[in-house]
């Protein structure tokens, strides 16, 4: 099992924390609100505990759970405090009305993170093309990620593993760029085609 650590306190997180947990993953949860860090591992249970904002995470891998708009601000202020450390960025970067990004043209959220972690850092994007409301409902799902260090990309799909849900490497980091325009395509399902946010995006196999 994996030693994970959060930076971030909302319903994703909350949601991939559980099933951590379940998986017996160690577990620690980390935000600028301490108080609401220590209430939420207390009510995961399973030995979850809270971090302090801006220290070392006690984590090998590092969930980034912020939204885009704070991710490159929250890395860089961590600084060397990441160093080493497999971060999986699961932000989504579209605009207000989800459809657009709101990222550079030809680059990626997750690349803009990958910038601004230290160098000995990996990042992978992961995890943004699941609602954290159908995660947490305890379905097997695919999990989509990317990202360009061979053992961090491993890492990362044996804690998907953990969580009950079925990793699908979709190569390197450049393909968070797609990853991302998923986004605005779940929203488009979920207000139109599906005319539901209870979906999930995955991949069937035929012979």
């Amino acid at each position: 099992m994996s030693s994970i650590s959060f930076i971030g306190l909302g319903g994703m997180a909350s949601a991939i924390a559980a099933r951590a947990v379940a998986g017996g993953n160690t577990v620690e949860l980390i935000g600028r609100d301490a108080a609401k860090a220590k209430g939420l591992a207390a009510a995961l249970g399973g030995g979850a505990t809270a971090g302090t904002f801006g220290t070392v995470p006690a984590g090998d891998i590092v969930v980034l759970a912020v939204p885009y708009t704070s991710a490159v601000q929250v890395v860089a202020q961590y600084g060397d405090a990441l160093a080493g450390k497999v971060i999986i960025d699961i932000s989504n970067t579209f605009n207000a009305d989800a459809t657009g990004l709101v990222t550079p043209v030809g680059t990626s959220g997750a690349q803009e993170i990958a910038k601004a972690v230290p160098a000995s850092a990996h990042v992978v994007k992961a995890f943004n093309t699941v609602f954290g409301h159908v995660l947490a409902q305890g379905h097997s799902l695919d999990v989509f990620f990317a990202g360009d260090d061979a053992r961090a990309k491993a890492s990362v799909s044996a804690f998907i593993e953990s969580l009950g849900l079925r990793p699908l490497d979709v190569g390197g980091l450049e393909m968070a760029l797609w990853l991302e325009g998923m986004g605005p395509l779940m929203m488009g399902l979920a207000r139109h085609g599906v005319g539901s946010f209870n979906l999930s995006l995955g991949v069937s196999v035929l012979s």
